[in-house]
């Protein structure tokens, strides 16, 4: 590892991680923070590059996280406090900046292996990052063997995703940026039944069998599914509101089902 000081806001390293902050370098990530480099390092993230301010060295907790990334990275490189400043996607940076290589998706990610019964959450053109990151948090917190987006969706590994997600996108299952009917028909030949949420729905969500393998379809935040769409899945429920609210966030209602989801699936266990 070579360690070097950069001072100048004009250093092609500085102003190669701005490149990956802004999404200009494809197949690159940018982690930022301790808590989600942490995160990244224990998925076993492939990192490149550790972008870091003497202060972090300094402080107990990353120096150890700079002990844990040093033999794993091709270098360490201390910025000036203005330089990381530039180079930040936070207001308030911790000092600590990881560029690694973007995660691998795909279907054959998604096969489950072990015993779980498949349990998957499909966002479509959900175009909101924080409501993205915040979905697979939940979908790993309750249980989901994996998650999907299609074409349109916002970027999972986006800066505001993958905060929003801490960690959980390093970690489920993915398969990004696939069709719409390309995952309606891949479900179908594995006796994966599709619900998906629909205001219109006159069943609740307690009211679906969610002991069997499932993918949860869930809608762009204003506009939802087209019914065509909702005609595609294999049954569509709604969440029951007290009037005179009729809508939830994406997130909120898709964590609402999948803790269902796995309320019924720990039920069934016992």
């Amino acid at each position: 590892m070579k360690e070097t000081v950069i001072k100048s806001r004009d250093n092609p390293l500085a102003k190669r991680a701005r490149a990956v902050r802004d999404r200009k370098l494809e197949g690159l990530i940018f982690i930022e923070g301790v808590r989600l480099c942490e995160e990244a390092l224990g998925a076993s993230v492939i990192i490149e590059d550790v972008l870091c301010t003497e202060r972090i060295a300094s402080d107990e907790r990353g120096a150890s996280l700079l002990g844990a990334l040093s033999p794993v990275c091709e270098r360490i490189t201390f910025l000036s406090d203005q330089v990381f400043a530039s180079v930040s996607d936070t207001k308030t940076p911790q000092g600590i900046i990881c560029i690694a290589k973007r995660p691998r998706t795909g279907p054959e990610l998604l096969v489950v292996t072990d015993g779980r019964v498949p349990l998957m959450i499909i966002m479509h053109r959900v175009n909101n990052p924080a409501n993205a990151g915040a979905i697979l948090r939940a979908a790993e917190a309750a249980g989901a063997t994996a998650a999907i987006t299609t074409d349109g969706s916002t970027d999972l590994f986006s800066t505001k995703a993958l905060r929003g997600a801490m960690g959980s996108s390093f970690r489920l299952p993915l398969w990004t940026g696939a069709g719409f009917w390309e995952i309606i028909e891949w479900c179908a030949a594995r006796d994966i039944r599709t619900v998906c949420a629909d205001v219109r729905s006159k069943r609740a969500h307690t009211e679906i069998d969610w002991t069997v393998p499932r993918a949860l379809i869930v809608g762009a935040e204003a506009a939802g599914l087209e019914q065509v769409e909702v005609a595609a899945a294999d049954e569509a429920l709604r969440i029951p509101m007290r009037a005179p609210v009729d809508s939830l966030n994406v997130a909120v209602a898709s964590a609402v089902i999948l803790y269902e989801a796995a309320r019924q699936r720990s039920e069934s266990a016992k």
